[in-house]
């Protein structure tokens, strides 16, 4: 090619690259303008037009009654029906940032950070057959049908059983591909008809009888046909129901006396796994404990009010429960007051989030923390962006989700693996940090308040109160 031609070739691409340059420099321009004349458009009037006919007016509103309330009063307008808010409720109660734990230095000194930390976890320690977890973390009673997809519950088993902790049915519908790909489970007994034979609950490694929950208290779950079609209907056994009824009591189940007979059956049919019941915090705790505690059960499984759901009606998310810390509190104190603590395992669910959170809980004395809505959204990950910004991310998770076939159980089992190790590893620092080599060497005297609410709740030591030296170090 002719040095001529090149040239040529050459100041074509420089003039148009310059004028692609100038061409966007100009609309730059002319788009700064635009904007500036819009913006003070919208100021001028803002700042001048009264009040009812001025979009400030939404801003003053919403100081008064939050987004939140106006969107799901805008919603029961358009439904004229009872609505369901799924993961619980945005209220802020007290929880455990008003706990800090006090770390090792001179007086006791930190754990080499070549010793291993045992997270061993142990349910039902006085059962036949206890049920003993590697970590303290366990995947909340989330049924199959009534709430998640197959899809979401294998992968769920499969993450749980990477890390040897336990995933829970739930109140839907005995999945065996779910007992398949579960090293651990536990069996909801609902108060339900469906997944309650000898042959299903045989394969339980522990069995929950469930009373309650944090976001739904007691109450009846009723579902219509179309939220049980296809293959969810045909395991919980209600193909040609037009709506299925999840009752608020069991039928075999109306006395303390009943308890006490179901748990012995359960516990004779399966051979001796754990058998524990779930149930929400009252005001009335206390006196609901010693009925579980006059049945012989093996664990308690509490929630707090904040705990998650599928869909909950606001008021029972909002207005009911004892806060998770109070129950947990008062839980760990009544089963010590009874001499019970080290026979009855206490598992704590309800708004648990962070490594720090579920370490307190146990340092308070709870066994084991129940994970729920966390580990949905870890599990999930990015897979988000299959549905956002035009669905919403539950989509690809419910059972009746539009967007469901599109979630990668294999994607998710791996990220709900990384997840559990990842928070079990920053609890293992921590006990690192305590000069503790195990999980179950962890207690409230590693922890001080950081106001007086908090120490009157969980009985902990206040943080600007001096510590009364003991006569001797209690590690050597």
């Amino acid at each position: 090619m002719s040095s001529k031609w090149v040239w040529f070739i050459f100041g074509s691409f420089v003039g148009s690259l310059a004028a692609v340059v100038l061409s966007g420099m100009l609309a730059l321009l002319c788009s700064r303008s635009i904007i500036k004349w819009i913006v003070g458009r919208f100021t001028k009037r803002l700042m001048s037009d009264p009040y009812e006919s001025n979009i400030w007016e939404v801003i003053t509103a919403t100081t008064r009654i939050s987004p939140i309330t106006v969107v799901e009063n805008s919603i029961r307008a358009a439904s004229g029906a009872v609505i369901e808010r799924p993961f619980g409720s945005p209220r802020k109660f007290l929880h455990f940032e008003g706990l800090v734990f006090s770390p090792a230095q001179l007086f006791v000194l930190p754990t080499p950070e070549d010793v291993e930390i045992d997270m061993t976890t142990v349910i039902g320690p006085k059962a036949k057959k206890p049920l003993v977890l590697d970590i303290p973390i366990l995947a909340a009673g989330m049924g199959y049908g009534v709430g998640l997809s197959e899809k979401v519950k294998v992968a769920i088993a499969k993450g749980t059983a990477n890390v040897g902790t336990s995933t829970n049915t739930g109140e839907g519908g005995f999945l065996p591909e779910e007992r398949q790909n579960a090293k651990y489970l536990i069996i909801q007994y609902n108060s339900g008809h469906w997944s309650k034979s000898p042959e299903i609950l045989k394969q339980a490694d522990a069995i929950e009888i469930r009373f309650g929950q944090g976001a739904l208290a007691g109450t009846a779950t009723i579902l219509q046909a179309t939220d049980l079609e296809g293959r969810a209907s045909e395991i919980m056994q209600v193909q040609n129901e037009e709506i299925t009824v999840i009752p608020s009591r069991h039928k075999d189940i109306s006395s303390p006396q009943d308890l006490k007979q179901v748990v012995e059956r359960l516990r004779q049919m399966t051979g001796g796994v754990p058998i524990g019941v779930k149930i929400c915090a009252s005001a009335v705790l206390e006196h609901d404990l010693e009925i579980a505690i006059q049945a012989g059960v093996d664990f308690i499984s509490l929630d707090g009010g904040q705990a998650g759901t599928k869909g909950g009606a606001p008021i029972l998310e909002d207005d009911f429960g004892l806060p998770t810390i109070y129950a947990l509190s008062r839980a760990v104190r009544y089963l010590r007051k009874r001499g019970v603590k080290d026979s009855i395992s206490l598992l704590t669910g309800g708004a648990y989030s962070q490594p720090g959170e579920c370490l307190k809980a146990i340092a308070l004395g709870a066994t084991g923390v129940y994970m729920g809505s966390s580990l949905l959204w870890a599990m999930t990950h990015d897979q988000v962006t299959k549905a956002v910004p035009w669905e919403p991310p539950t989509q690809l998770a419910w059972y009746t989700g539009s967007m469901q076939e599109r979630f990668n159980e294999e994607e998710a089992a791996v990220y709900l693996e990384n997840f559990l190790n990842s928070f079990t590893d920053e609890m293992k620092l921590a006990i690192s940090a305590l000069g503790k080599r195990a999980l179950r060497e962890v207690n409230a005297d590693d922890m001080v308040a950081l106001d007086a609410w908090t120490s009157h709740v969980t009985k902990v030591k206040l943080a600007y109160e001096p510590w009364e030296k003991p006569e001797t170090n209690p590690h050597g």
